[in-house]
């Protein structure tokens, strides 16, 4: 009988090129199918952004409107071709994200061996602050976004002799686009810190050839020069790239505090949109073991650069609570450190025993499973149930294209915003009553409003502050010659069924 040689079997052979390949299909379709499952609605931040972008204008941008200009462009160019919905709305995170995904992925190959990188991915990737992050309509997934792609790049550049222009060329482009992004301007000059105190970084940049040294620095000064024309042109620019427009430097702690508080709490959230605990119990245990593994060779980058990026992530979430999601990127390290420490105690136990890598994949499996799991369950149910997001989150564009067409729709609220959905419908918005025989409405009329009665009612499937959101219509009285003092009310459901939020 033949003997079996593990090393040659299919599986094993191409055992990290099958788990990636599993591992993308899978983060793939869970991102394209985000909008079907969980943050079905919009919150105000997102309409917010979805009225910015829809309202960019080639005079704003040569007025020097350049706050996170590559995402309100593609989310521009997704409302007009899709029309205003969610989908559409978050459709420039979801992209955003398959490349955040990828990126993260790739960082980590380059910095760990296959085994620990596939692994700590599955955790990052399918957590849920990464899944929020990339069902979020917000430009907030982009101070994500732009560091892990920098570090990936600087890998590159770091891990050669003589490191390709083409690494490097790419480096400052990233690196002039991600100054105008909010706190970017903090993450570049961290990094220029970083290279200076770091002995071994600063060694490869005293080494570098001087071409790609060359266009990193042209490429900076040139993004500072425009810059400075944006604020010039656009004063507000400053404050919003430095600190959000309504930063107060007295709520500085207090906004620390806040942003942290998700991290350590079991319940909650920030502002209705963070779930909490935003970073599971098992990963949070995972970093912490990488954490202190990585005490014993601190000063290499790899190991310091986690440790900083943590100290950078509480600086910024002093500007804005919400910014505490930058902790996906020095978790994501942590985490593949703690794997990294793991596998190396389990393998060390039996150093010449090949058996005994096979006989760790059940072990390994169930534990992976039981952290990813409930982080997969935590979000497709907590934004749909747990009242202290879900409330947070407004159904009502969905209920109105369901059940709306070629009338006029009156909005008391965020005007701006609805006025979007005439691009690719045929309903007109007004925000104040217009001289219509049929008129429907997101709320109620005021009481002082004569002529008009409600015919009909479209209800919500959820409910907002223990409240049935009203979509109602109104028909002109004058029409009915006075004849009806009364209304006759008919609540009609937008969809089978309901869901208490």
């Amino acid at each position: 009988m033949k003997k079996i040689v593990i090393s040659k079997l299919f599986l094993y052979r191409y055992r990290f090129i099958i788990g990636y390949v599993i591992l993308g299909l899978a983060f793939v379709g869970l991102l394209v199918s985000l909008p079907l499952f969980a943050q079905t609605g919009l919150s105000e931040a997102e309409m917010e952004s979805a009225t910015n972008s829809y309202y960019l204008g080639r005079d704003g941008i040569l007025n020097g409107d350049l706050v996170d200009l590559p995402y309100r462009i593609v989310q521009k160019f997704a409302i007009m071709f899709l029309g205003l919905s969610s989908f559409s709305v978050k459709l420039p995170s979801i992209l955003v994200g398959l490349l955040l995904g990828l990126m993260l992925i790739l960082l980590l190959n380059r910095w760990f061996k296959s085994n620990v990188s596939l692994l700590s991915s599955c955790l990052i990737v399918l957590s849920t602050p990464f899944l929020f992050l990339a069902g979020s309509g917000t430009p907030l997934i982009m101070i994500v976004f732009w560091p892990t792609l920098l570090l990936w790049l600087g890998s590159k550049i770091q891990g050669e002799k003589r490191p390709k222009p083409l690494y490097s060329f790419a480096f400052a482009i990233a690196m002039l686009l991600s100054i105008f992004t909010p706190y970017m301007i903090y993450f570049a000059i961290f990094c220029v810190l970083f290279v200076m105190l770091q002995p071994h970084l600063r060694f490869i940049v005293k080494n570098l050839p001087k071409l790609p040294l060359l266009l990193v620095v042209f490429m900076i000064i040139a993004g500072f020069t425009l810059l400075g024309i944006s604020i010039a042109h656009h004063p507000v620019t400053v404050k919003q790239l430095l600190a959000s427009e309504n930063f107060e430097f007295a709520h500085y702690f207090a906004n620390i505090a806040q942003g942290f508080a998700p991290v350590f709490a079991w319940h909650g959230g920030i502002e209705g949109v963070l779930l909490s605990p935003l970073i599971s119990l098992p990963i949070f245990a995972l970093a912490l073991i990488g954490l202190f593994s990585t005490t014993k060779g601190f000063f290499a980058s790899r190991n310091s650069i986690a440790s900083s990026l943590l100290v950078f992530c509480v600086a910024i979430t002093g500007f804005s609570p919400e910014n505490v999601v930058f902790l996906i990127l020095p978790f994501s390290i942590l985490t593949a450190h703690g794997v990294k420490y793991l596998l190396e105690k389990w393998y060390g136990l039996f150093p010449e025993n090949p058996y005994a890598r096979i006989s760790a994949l059940l072990p390994l499996t169930v534990l992976f499973g039981i952290i990813i799991t409930p982080s997969l369950l935590q979000y497709f149910y907590g934004y749909r149930y747990n009242p202290n997001v879900a409330d947070a989150f407004s159904y009502d564009i969905n209920i109105i294209k369901e059940n709306l067409t070629n009338q006029n729709l009156v909005v008391a609220d965020h005007y701006d915003f609805y006025k979007i959905l005439e691009e690719k419908s045929d309903i007109k918005v007004f925000d104040k009553v217009p001289e219509a025989s049929e008129i429907a409405m997101l709320g109620r009329l005021p009481e002082n409003t004569q002529g008009y009665t409600i015919s009909r009612i479209i209800t919500s499937p959820l409910r907002d502050n223990s409240d049935i959101i009203y979509l109602y219509t109104y028909i002109d009285k004058g029409e009915q010659n006075g004849t009806e003092n009364g209304s006759n009310e008919a609540a009609q459901p937008a969809s089978e069924g309901s869901e208490g939020a």
